[in-house]
C-alpha cells in the first residue's frame, strides 16, 4: 500500500449563527449565538504532480471556497426544528442553509469533509494530480476543534446524517454564488458518476506547461 509523501493544508473562514440542540450548554441549546468558523482543510498525495506540488492552492479558490462561502454571513438550522421556527428565519434572514443533522462542530467537520471530497472527486484535474482530502477541521473557537479524518466517511454511525442531500442554501445565496448549479451538478454528477460517458462538472484550470523534463 502506498503511503503518502506529502500534506498540505488550506484554511478558510466564514461567520455564521445557529443553535446545537440537545447539549448541556444551556446558552447553546436554547439561544441563538454565532462564531467566526475557521476551516482547515488537509490535502495528501502519495505523488507530485508535474509542477512539484500535491495540488495547486489555486484549485482552492473555485468551486471549494464557493461552496465553504455559502455558509458566510447566514443563519444555519436544523431541518427538525419546529416549522414555524423555521418559517420566522426564512421571514427575518435572507441568508440561510437548512441542514439534515444537528449543527455542531463536529458535524460541521463531518459534512465539510464529504462535500469538499465529494466535489474534488467531481473535479477534472490536468497536471496528474494524485489527491485526497485526507482530514477536515473545524473551529468554532480559538479553543479547540473537532476533525474528521477519511476514516470517518466509511463510519455509518457518524455519517448517518449526512449526504448530498444535506444542505439547501436559501435564494439569497443562491443569487449571490458564481455558479448557483453548483449542488445540483454535484448531485447529478454523483447520481451518474457510474456511467462512463459521465462527464466531471467542474475543471481545475489548465497548467502552463513551459518546460518538458527531459526524463518525463
Amino acid at each position: 500500500m502506498l503511503q503518502a509523501l506529502m500534506q498540505i493544508r488550506r484554511l478558510f473562514s466564514f461567520c455564521a449563527s445557529h443553535i446545537v440542540r440537545n447539549c448541556t450548554s444551556r446558552r447553546c441549546a436554547t439561544s441563538i449565538h454565532g462564531h467566526n468558523y475557521q476551516v482547515e482543510v488537509f490535502v495528501q498525495a502519495h505523488k507530485l504532480d508535474r509542477a512539484g506540488m500535491a495540488l495547486d492552492f489555486g484549485i482552492f479558490k473555485n468551486e471549494i471556497a464557493s461552496f465553504i462561502d455559502a455558509f458566510d454571513h447566514a443563519h444555519h438550522f436544523w431541518d427538525q426544528e419546529p416549522l414555524d421556527f423555521q418559517e420566522s428565519i426564512k421571514q427575518i434572514s435572507k441568508r440561510y442553509v437548512k441542514l439534515s443533522f444537528n449543527p455542531s462542530a463536529e458535524n460541521y467537520a463531518l459534512m465539510f469533509h464529504f462535500f469538499l471530497d465529494a466535489l474534488l472527486q467531481a473535479t477534472e484535474l490536468h497536471n496528474d494530480e494524485a489527491v485526497c482530502i485526507c482530514s477536515v477541521r473545524v473551529h468554532e473557537t480559538d479553543y479547540g476543534y473537532a476533525q474528521s479524518f477519511k476514516e470517518d466517511l466509511e463510519n455509518p454511525h457518524l455519517m448517518r446524517f449526512i449526504s448530498l442531500e444535506s444542505v439547501e442554501f436559501s435564494e439569497g445565496i443562491l443569487e449571490q454564488m458564481a455558479n448557483p448549479h453548483l449542488l445540483d451538478q454535484l448531485k447529478a454528477y454523483h447520481k451518474n458518476m457510474t456511467n462512463p460517458s459521465s462527464k466531471k462538472p467542474f475543471s481545475s484550470p489548465l497548467p502552463l506547461e513551459q518546460i518538458c523534463p527531459s526524463h518525463l
